[in-house]
């Protein structure tokens, strides 16, 4: 990083958002750091208090970014599950909020970066799937995600740069102030369960495929998009944030069932159960284009999941 900067973080006490104030603060930026306490998991980062904002509110919104060189929306109601629950407050969050801190930096020109999701892929049809991929979205939080991308795209025109990141699936964990922060993603359930002698729930057919990311090389991703944003061209780029470690979800189960019988000497069962969600994509090629990150980036990951799981098993 060859410069430092100010950068607005919303979302900043969640599992992501969180990491990514740290890693600022660790490379020299300034932040401000908001969230709504929705589902926030910190409210202190290495001295820096997380403000309540809601991103609903635009004028907040405003206060938030004042003065910023750039700002990282990771304020969501993130996940297939809590968007099936609360509809209504998905859209308003997820596509209203989005739509607010876009018209934010439209007003000022100020550069965004936004994680989108593999979830407006559906079940992908092309591969490696890249950013030209067609959208086909089978669940709510994927449409949510699918529309702020268009807003993102709609406004950036002429107006202020923008990076939006198809993330891939999340794992892993980090911790701030000796509070460890983590998610319920299959990876992090999985070896949970593992350490717990409790057997492996794999959804059939089990030969459904993802892309797994640690959170620690998404919040890499995001921070190395700020030198060539600030001070950027306007215009939205879209490309895939991946790890290029495909594995379909028994695969996944079994290496976390070998690498706990290395290191802790006994063996996991593995359950084949039947899915209880129909809207979830079921491909067996989960392919991910990972050159548009490393030419525009500059990116690559640090970590592997049979490391990551190692990690925690030893």
């Amino acid at each position: 990083m060859s410069e430092t900067f100010h950068v607005c973080v919303t979302g900043a006490g969640g599992y992501i958002g969180s990491r990514v104030v740290v890693e600022l603060l660790e490379a020299g930026h300034d932040v401000t750091a908001v969230d709504n306490f929705r589902n926030a998991q910190v409210e202190e980062i290495t001295g820096v208090s997380v403000a309540e904002t809601d991103v609903r509110d635009r004028d907040a919104v405003r206060d938030a970014v004042d003065g910023s060189d750039a700002v990282m929306h990771l304020a969501a109601l993130s996940g297939v599950p809590d968007c099936d629950e609360s509809p209504e407050d998905a859209f308003d969050i997820n596509v209203g909020g989005t739509e607010n801190v876009a018209w934010v930096c439209h007003e000022t020109g100020t550069p965004m970066i936004f994680p989108c999701s593999m979830a407006i892929v559906g079940d992908p049809v092309e591969f490696p799937i890249s950013s030209e991929h067609p959208r086909n979205p089978t669940n709510h939080y994927g449409r949510t995600k699918a529309m702020s991308e268009g807003d993102i795209h709609a406004l950036a025109e002429d107006a202020f740069p923008a990076h939006v990141y198809m993330k891939s699936n999340l794992y892993g964990g980090h911790s701030v102030a000796g509070t460890r922060v983590s998610k319920g993603t299959v990876i992090n359930i999985f070896v949970e369960k593992a350490l717990n002698h409790e057997p492996l729930t794999v959804h059939k057919p089990g030969t459904q495929a993802r892309d797994f990311i640690h959170v620690k090389d998404v919040a890499r991703a995001y921070i190395s998009s700020l030198d060539s944003l600030v001070g950027g061209e306007p215009g939205a780029t879209t490309f895939p944030l991946a790890s290029g470690e495909c594995m379909s979800i028994l695969e996944l189960a079994e290496t976390v069932q070998d690498v706990v019988a290395e290191e802790r000497g006994y063996t996991v069962d593995i359950d084949l159960v039947e899915n209880p969600r129909s809207d979830e994509a079921v491909a067996d090629d989960f392919t991910v284009d990972t050159t548009e990150a490393a030419e525009r980036i500059g990116f690559d990951t640090e970590w592997t999941v049979a490391e990551f799981v190692r990690e925690l098993a030893v």
